[in-house]
């Protein structure tokens, strides 16, 4: 659906993108992560046709940005971090507008303007000024422009930016949602919301591709061994001496006595070995429930820290 070849763009000498490569398929949500000035808006606004790269190619459908760029323009629908809206139209005038400017079929415009504004809940404001709209409804309407003209992407910029959890739940939902019929690109500095929505990630750095895959991948992928925290019912020297006959332990350790034999151990395993099947087996068998186990493994945000920040813990 998305094709990124080679691509650059150069400052000068600066390169504020540099040799860019990878695709998104069709019905991909996808996370594009990275620090300020790593360079995620300028491959934003080159995918989107806002400027021309330097060097290397964007394709969206088969279409060559720079070569096609209306075909490319008509099958992308674009929120930037900031909702391009005008605050003195109504929610129906300024969807109108876009319609308008993104040629809709007249005979279609009002079927599609109310199925668009049912999908993101506006259709109760349709009648009000924007600018009389909270926080929430606006990025909303932001939203619904985008989709305006049913494009095959949409490339959101930070769309729960500023909003409250209540807000950021809605959106994620509806950002799930529209995941089924649209292919989407997230730019987000949520890491647990691209974690809980996106199928894959792109991390880039100076303008380069750190790491790129699904989140799950990226947790088992860094560091060396595999922890977790588990709570136990047993006496300890029984439960410690269980959980070191499994095969691929290195470490237990009992943390905090939580009441008479409820135990929270800490386990370290290697990476090659999931423990957590003969874990249960061999507390089963022994006869001390597991009342609680969590992963431990680098959280999207460790490594995207790890990725992007020098020996000196300073963001580069």
């Amino acid at each position: 659906m998305i094709e990124i070849q080679n691509l650059t763009k150069k400052y000068g000498q600066i390169k504020a993108v540099n040799n860019l490569n990878f695709t998104v398929e069709k019905g991909e949500i996808l996370g594009f992560l990275g620090p300020n000035g790593a360079g995620k808006s300028t491959t934003m606004n080159i995918i989107t046709g806002f400027m021309p790269s330097t060097e290397g190619t964007v394709k969206v459908c088969g279409y060559d940005i720079a070569e096609e760029p209306k075909e490319v323009k008509r099958r992308i629908g674009y929120l930037p971090e900031i909702p391009p809206l005008y605050m003195d139209m109504t929610v129906k005038e300024y969807l109108d507008f876009v319609s308008e400017l993104k040629m809709v079929d007249r005979s279609k415009r009002k079927g599609q303007m109310d199925d668009i504004m049912e999908l993101v809940k506006v259709s109760d404001v349709r009648h009000r000024l924007i600018k009389n709209l909270s926080k929430g409804y606006k990025q909303r309407v932001g939203l619904a422009q985008a989709l305006v003209g049913t494009p095959d992407v949409l490339i959101l910029d930070e769309p729960t930016v500023g909003l409250d959890p209540k807000q950021i739940i809605e959106i994620r939902k509806l950002i799930k949602a529209l995941g089924k019929q649209h292919t989407i690109i997230l730019s987000s500095h949520i890491l647990p919301e691209v974690s809980a929505v996106c199928e894959r990630v792109v991390i880039i750095n100076k303008g380069e591709i750190a790491a790129i895959d699904t989140p799950e991948n990226l947790s088992k992928n860094f560091g060396s061994s595999s922890k977790f925290s588990v709570t136990i019912a047993g006496p300890k020297s029984s439960v410690v001496g269980a959980i070191k006959e499994i095969y691929g332990v290195m470490i237990v350790e009992a943390h905090i006595e939580k009441d008479n034999d409820v135990i929270n151990y800490y386990i370290e395993s290697t990476k090659e070995v999931d423990i957590r099947r003969p874990l249960f087996f061999a507390m089963a068998k022994a006869g001390y429930p597991i009342l609680e186990l969590k992963s431990m493994d680098m959280s999207l945000e460790d490594i995207f820290l790890q990725l992007t920040t020098d020996e000196k813990g300073v963001e580069q």
